[in-house]
């Protein structure tokens, strides 16, 4: 199947790499000046793909820099705790580990706030020059993302020397991630990630987002200026995913869902995708368990849940066309207890 990791020695399914920080959540609605109080939390798309993939039963590492303190414990601490590997993480004794602030209202709410304090963190300053390339290389997937090309110029170094072709390496998996606020013309225009998409074999981009990064819109068009990559998922939200493996075109239909919070789905997409890849199984199959891994982030408060039983998930995924465009998801559904709805 084209885009499927080949079985090898490795002893690592997927090796995820990019900061992380601590995520201050708060206790209730409102404008930051208003919330009266915050919960501790974490957030990276990377190590949110790692944490959602050790939980569906696979061997992710994490990868990354944070600080020499206590929030930079917690990370760590927490990450590992979802059972994923986190030995390769190095700390940075002149340098903090990131946090930010958000408000609880939906991104695309006018009213939504993020707070970032991140500039000049540890994971800012990885380079070609300090990442542990045995520990980046040993997996059998090398999960990367628009994110960290975007924090430094020597982050974007990485991903450039992580995206070039070299002889016997993992399949790279890129998530463009478009993040406007973090870009800062010039060379380091969001451009590059077009460039490091071409690099990579399989690449996640959101319809939105090629439009705003690069002015594409359009799973063809998107194609066209992705011709390198083994597979291409292109996500357009709620209306579903196009996948495009060489030549072939299929639509998965995305599911609906009672979102609890909207944060997230995309690195849970992700994950679910990688997981069926890793497994070899068909392409549409691969697009629904991203669409069930993203439905289960969906209807929970934070950007992280336990997935769906392995065996569950599969045999919605094995339901036919009519079936699973009438499924309806909601909080507490991954339970074993829950019962999956239909109209």
């Amino acid at each position: 199947m084209s885009g499927t990791p080949a079985r090898t020695a490795a002893t690592t399914d997927v090796v995820c790499l990019g900061e992380s920080m601590v995520t201050f959540l708060p206790s209730q609605p409102g404008r930051l000046a208003d919330v009266p109080s915050f919960g501790r939390g974490i957030g990276g798309a990377e190590s949110n793909v790692a944490c959602a993939l050790a939980r569906a039963g696979h061997r992710a590492a994490w990868v990354s820099r944070v600080g020499a303190d206590g929030f930079g414990d917690h990370l760590v601490d927490t990450i590992a705790g979802y059972g994923v590997d986190t030995s390769a993480v190095r700390r940075d004794p002149d340098r903090p580990t990131g946090i930010y602030f958000r408000t609880a209202t939906d991104r695309a709410a006018d009213v939504h706030e993020v707070a970032y304090y991140r500039a000049g963190s540890a994971a800012s300053a990885m380079s070609p020059a300090n990442v542990p390339y045995e520990a980046l290389l040993a997996g059998r997937v090398l999960h990367l993302s628009g994110i960290t090309a975007a924090l430094s110029a020597d982050c974007l170094a990485l991903l450039r020397e992580l995206t070039a072709p070299r002889p016997g390496r993992p399949l790279v998996s890129f998530d463009v991630n478009h993040r406007p606020g973090l870009w800062r013309g010039g060379d380091t225009s969001p451009r590059v990630l077009l460039e490091l998409a071409r690099g990579a074999d399989l690449v996640f981009v959101g319809d939105d987002e090629a439009a705003e990064a690069w002015g594409i819109t359009g799973a063809e068009a998107i194609r066209a200026a992705l011709p390198e990559p083994a597979v291409l998922v292109v996500k357009r939200g709620a209306d579903g995913a196009t996948v495009i493996a060489g030549d072939t075109v299929t639509e998965v239909p995305a599911l609906r869902v009672d979102v609890v919070a909207p944060v997230g789905a995309g690195d849970a997409f992700a994950a679910g995708f990688l997981s069926a890849t890793l497994r070899g199984l068909p392409v549409r199959d691969r697009a629904r368990h991203g669409h069930l891994m993203a439905a289960a982030a969906l209807t929970v408060p934070g950007d992280l849940t336990d997935p769906p039983a392995r065996d569950r998930a599969d045999r919605l995924v094995a339901l036919d066309d009519t079936a699973w465009g009438r499924l309806r998801l909601g909080p507490g559904w991954t339970g074993d207890d829950q019962e999956v709805r239909t109209p």
